[in-house]
């Protein structure tokens, strides 16, 4: 086995591939390949700096690690879905191309048998599986679906070079069998009613309680009242009429929660003189039981 040497992956894959039949996969794969050629060779990479791994339905790309990570990101970026609008507007629905991709960085070795071995390429390739990005295809109308390695945003993407707009990527956390990896999305994250969002922890301490729960209302208030018993409520006020603001009800008033309120109550200012309300102020009360 070779040397590990670091190098720059590129991982395009064909959705639905495995529904098409022998005819349709073929032309698919031709079409995948001039694609990507179109890519690499935008980006000012030719064959002699990179090495392809034909995995039938997707296409493995190995780059030397000198050539400009920034030019290759751009060309995916723009290219990949020029490429496809190209090829998909003279197809039939049955040969209609769309595609998902990664791009990441690592340090990979060729072994004895001519294979690819590297912790970052295979932590690449579950990218590339995730349903989160899988199911981002779905949602996108330009047939293409891009998410970055963590390493690839933290020396590429958040420095907002021309073509790479930094607010467009938006962080995700995929499963996978060694635990989740954190990467980051181009585009709205599925799910987000089209709109963007970032990475964000909706079950983690400090969240708010649900609306009507224990954290939304305040402890009934206790009046002074007299006794009741079994969780009843009374609410007494003396010395004055209550101000709530706004208009008036006079006359004795019912169907307050079950209870009853006797006396004249105004609302929304004091009447003139004692500002006694359908009584003599002390003797003013209103009593509510559930």
């Amino acid at each position: 086995m070779t040397e590990p040497v670091s190098r720059t992956i590129l991982l395009l894959d064909i959705e639905r591939y495995s529904d098409r039949d022998d005819v349709e996969q073929a032309y698919l794969r031709r079409m995948l390949y001039d694609v990507t050629d179109q890519v690499l060779e935008s980006a000012g990479i030719d064959e002699t700096r990179r090495l392809r791994a034909d995995r039938g339905d997707s296409v493995m790309e190995l780059i030397d690690a000198n050539a400009s990570l920034t030019a290759l990101l751009r060309a995916v970026i723009s290219e990949v879905p020029v490429q496809l609008r190209a090829v998909n507007r003279m197809a039939s629905k049955s040969a209609q191309i769309r595609l998902r991709g990664v791009v990441a960085t690592g340090y990979v070795a060729v072994d004895g048998q001519g294979g690819w071995v590297g912790s970052d390429l295979n932590h690449a390739c579950r990218l590339l599986d995730a349903q989160l990005l899988r199911d981002a295809l779905r949602e996108r109308a330009d047939d293409f679906a891009l998410c970055v390695a963590e390493g690839v945003h933290s020396g590429i993407v958040r420095h907002d070079h021309k073509g790479i707009p930094r607010d467009a990527f938006h962080p995700i956390t995929v499963d996978s069998k060694n635990g989740p990896l954190r990467a980051w999305l181009y585009g709205p994250v599925p799910g987000s009613g089209g709109t963007d969002r970032g990475d964000t922890d909706h079950h983690g301490e400090g969240e708010a309680p649900a609306p009507g729960g224990s954290g939304d209302r305040p402890a009934p208030a206790r009046g002074s009242g007299g006794g009741g018993g079994g969780g009843g409520v009374t609410f007494a006020f003396h010395g004055g009429a209550p101000s709530f603001g706004g208009s008036l009800v006079a006359g004795d008033q019912h169907g307050v929660s079950g209870g009853q309120v006797t006396g004249d109550v105004h609302l929304g200012g004091v009447s003139g003189g004692t500002g006694d309300s359908g009584g003599t102020g002390s003797d003013s009360a209103q009593e509510g039981r559930r």
